[in-house]
């Protein structure tokens, strides 16, 4: 117990310096990190990647506060945006986490590699969508809000990922975009968390330590130090080049989710 809540303060140490750095959600190092800490420990296999999105989802309660906090003292939060795509948010990460519960473990190690691809795609290519229409209606809101809720779930993330690139679709400033995304990230991982805790409870075969699908040493570990390392990460960004970096990190993720897809048929 003692070395693998170790191992969990090393990976919210490195989780928090990567998303101050890189300004890249906690999840797509956690989630992956967690899946093969999981395996090392011996965690039965079906449970391995619920467990590791449950968990995710939990700590980015307590990451997104402190990142839409700073945010909004600059104010780059929309918050009529936010208020409006919450109920969507709020539906479609429940339902996500109960997709989730349904579907193998394998099934979710391959939706999430082939989305570290798009990921490392998007970070080596640079690529972003072109501001081409407004904010829409509730209605709009409230689908949009759905379809990144349940993705999000799907991969135990906070929703940056799709919701930047959304918001800027609808002309929201691309600094406005991020801090907007960090505020969203809340509702995702509060619904996230409260869909993976309820789908997880009476489930067998889950581990001591572990509340639904919410496994507590790694979570406590990771929240500790990702706190703390995630300002190290945003001064390191004024010395280091972050653009090299990222860069560097994508080809990290893309070899990430490689390792995820051959573990599903070869391991």
């Amino acid at each position: 117990m003692i070395e693998s809540f170790l191992l969990y303060i090393a990976l919210g140490a490195f989780a928090g310096v990567l998303a101050g750095l890189l300004g890249i959600g906690g999840g797509l190092v956690i989630v992956p990190m967690l899946a093969f800490a999981f395996t090392w420990q011996g965690i039965p296999h079906e449970h391995i990647l619920h467990m590791a999105l449950g968990t995710s989802l939990a700590t980015i309660i307590f990451t997104s506060v402190s990142s839409f906090r700073a945010h909004n003292k600059r104010g780059a939060v929309r918050w009529d945006v936010f208020w409006r795509i919450t109920p969507g948010i709020l539906l479609g990460t429940f339902i996500g986490a109960w997709i989730a519960s349904l579907l193998s473990t394998d099934v979710l190690k391959g939706f999430f590699g082939l989305f570290l691809y798009y990921v490392s795609f998007q970070m080596l290519t640079g690529k972003k969508p072109h501001p081409s229409r407004q904010i829409p209606g509730f209605g709009g809101m409230f689908a949009a809000g759905n379809g990144i809720g349940i993705f999000s779930a799907l991969v135990g993330i906070g929703g940056g990922t799709l919701s930047v690139p959304f918001l800027t679709w609808c002309n929201v400033v691309m600094q406005t975009a991020i801090g907007t995304a960090s505020a969203i990230g809340l509702p995702i991982a509060l619904s996230g968390t409260l869909g993976y805790l309820l789908n997880g409870i009476g489930v067998a075969g889950r581990p001591d330590w572990t509340i639904g699908y919410i496994y507590l040493p790694a979570f406590l570990g990771i929240v500790c130090m990702s706190v703390v390392t995630a300002p190290l990460g945003a001064r390191l960004a004024h010395s280091l080049p972050v653009p090299t970096l990222k860069k560097i990190f994508a080809l990290l993720l893309f070899a990430v989710g490689t390792r995820m897809l051959l573990s599903v048929f070869f391991f």
